[in-house]
């Protein structure tokens, strides 16, 4: 058998960049103007559990509310201590009565394959309330090891290794 000879890929002919079959270079990067602008954006609208946690557990009035938008029967399998619970179809009719326009926000629903927090909070920017969507929900919330309130009280799980550093206050981003 005769030994493959190298081919020359035929982008290395022309002058142009390289072409590439990487998934993750097929579209280059964004600029880094460009880039900074979509994270700085990004973080405008989302806010992760580590965060509010932490803001939340600081005492005193973290300047913001947090709305569980999910169902009665998932806010009674349990919910963020303090929360305020308004179903995402409610949003619309009650946030007027409930919230104050004046103090910003953070919606969440069951996790990341729910779009209820994402919806609650687009009805909410339509009524004019500033505010963000926590990422994860509180499937991540209690993944993390964040204690939560059910109807008989107040639990919390062991964080899962996977979603938080073992030993670690937080993943230390």
């Amino acid at each position: 058998m005769r030994p493959l000879t190298p081919v020359t890929p035929v982008a290395s002919l022309t002058s142009g960049p390289p072409a590439t079959t990487n998934a993750v270079l097929r579209v280059a990067p964004a600029s880094p103007a460009e880039a900074a602008a979509h994270f700085g954006a990004s973080l405008a609208f989302h806010a992760d559990v580590s965060d509010v946690a932490s803001a939340l557990a600081a005492g005193g009035d973290p300047g913001f509310v947090v709305l569980d938008s999910r169902s009665t029967e998932s806010w009674d399998q349990g919910h963020v201590p303090g929360a305020i619970h308004l179903p995402t179809v409610l949003v619309a009719e009650q946030a007027e009565r409930l919230l104050d326009r004046s103090v910003p926000v953070v919606t969440y629903c069951w996790g990341p394959g729910c779009n209820g927090a994402t919806r609650a909070a687009l009805t909410l920017a339509e009524l004019g309330f500033q505010v963000k969507e926590m990422l994860g929900g509180f499937e991540y919330w209690v993944r993390e090891g964040f204690e939560f309130e059910t109807w008989e009280g107040r639990e919390r799980h062991a964080p899962d290794p996977l979603t938080a550093p073992v030993g670690a206050e937080d993943c230390g981003c």
